[in-house]
């Protein structure tokens, strides 16, 4: 049995999609404690508020049983390497060690499998060869490479970097099942849902929440086409900022998806208007945070909150865009699987 800690666990997304496939996860960590009841109720599994570079060997050990194979999942947190930050001075983000703790804990327990997943651009960075350095050195095999995870059934234009390494052998990742003859669009994830209205929270799913909008941002969104940009709009309605040729090429913001395609990759703000192309491709609102889960692949009963407690829709909202997808923890959790089919063959 493969058994998992789940470090950088947030709300529980890489979690949940490998215990579909059979993994144990056992424990997650994560300093945002906010995530503790999402990880918990959701996975039943323990979730520990404590900053991974205080964790230590003889701590992570104790959650594997002495036969298990044992799996250390690490997704650090992405905003040091992320795109919307290259070309800044980010080396005094406090998430920059992250990584070397994770590797740390690699060296001193030894798992006889890793997996660690980011945005593409973290192999851009020093720290990423670092810790692929260490784990050639400490004798794992490695499989690295960025995913459209689209291309694994998830309803979201997600592109991630997935590395995946075994001291057992050679390791793969399993082949894209789906091409874009068959993507799952977005009235094929959210179309069953009932319709609700801007600032309105669905009588039997409070998760399915959309938020208020401005005046001026309902005309603009009465105006928006399917797909289309704000360019769409009379020029009364358009932003300063929009007219000036600076921000003429942002076209994607205040934007609506389209029924036929896969949603836009979900940001910890996507359940904002005009912080995206998070418009709904019908209703005269932004997607809400249920349809925002269901693009990351959470399923329809997932619970954010303890139901004593109200919704806030920026805390929901970075759970859910900050999430790994449920899919990607699936493609993962198989990987493995086929890995040790493939090993014991050869045995």
């Amino acid at each position: 049995m493969i058994e998992a800690v789940d470090l950088f666990c947030g709300a529980g997304g890489l979690t949940a999609g490998l215990q579909k496939t059979g993994v144990k996860v056992k424990a997650g960590y994560d300093i945002e404690e906010t995530c503790r009841f999402a990880f918990e109720f959701n996975n039943h599994a323990t979730f520990i508020n404590k900053d991974v570079s205080l964790v230590d060997k003889s701590e992570i050990l104790s959650w594997y049983q002495k036969d298990s194979i044992k799996l250390l999942a690490g997704c650090a947190p992405c905003q040091p390497f992320s795109k919307y930050n290259q070309g800044k001075d980010t080396r005094n983000d406090k998430k920059w060690p992250l990584l070397y703790a994770f590797s740390r804990l690699i060296k001193e327990s030894q798992p006889e499998l890793i997996t660690m997943e980011n945005v593409p651009e973290v192999v851009k960075h020093k720290v990423y060869h670092d810790f692929v350095a260490e784990l050639q050195h400490l004798g794992y095999f490695i499989w690295a490479g960025t995913i459209k995870c689209v291309e694994y059934g998830l309803p979201q234009q997600r592109r991630r970097h997935v590395l995946l390494a075994s001291k057992l052998g050679e390791i793969n990742i399993i082949p894209p099942t789906h091409s874009k003859e068959n993507w799952v669009t977005v009235q094929q994830a959210i179309g069953h849902l009932p319709p609700i209205s801007a600032g309105e929270t669905c009588k039997t799913d409070r998760l399915h929440r959309a938020m208020a909008l401005s005046e001026t941002n309902f005309q603009r969104i009465k105006h928006s086409k399917q797909g289309g940009t704000w360019r769409d709009w009379p020029e009364e309605l358009r932003a300063e900022c929009h007219k000036k040729a600076t921000g003429a090429t942002y076209s994607a913001v205040y934007g609506r998806m389209s029924w036929s395609q896969p949603s836009p990759t979900m940001t910890t703000l996507c359940y904002g208007y005009g912080n995206g192309r998070f418009g709904h491709p019908e209703q005269h609102r932004a997607i809400s945070l249920r349809e925002a889960a269901i693009f990351q692949a959470f399923p329809e009963n997932y619970q954010f909150c303890d139901p004593e407690q109200p919704i806030f829709l920026g805390k929901v909202g970075k759970m859910i865009g900050n999430a790994v997808p449920v899919t990607l923890g699936e493609i993962i959790g198989k990987s493995f699987i086929a890995h040790l089919q493939e090993i014991g063959n050869k045995a």
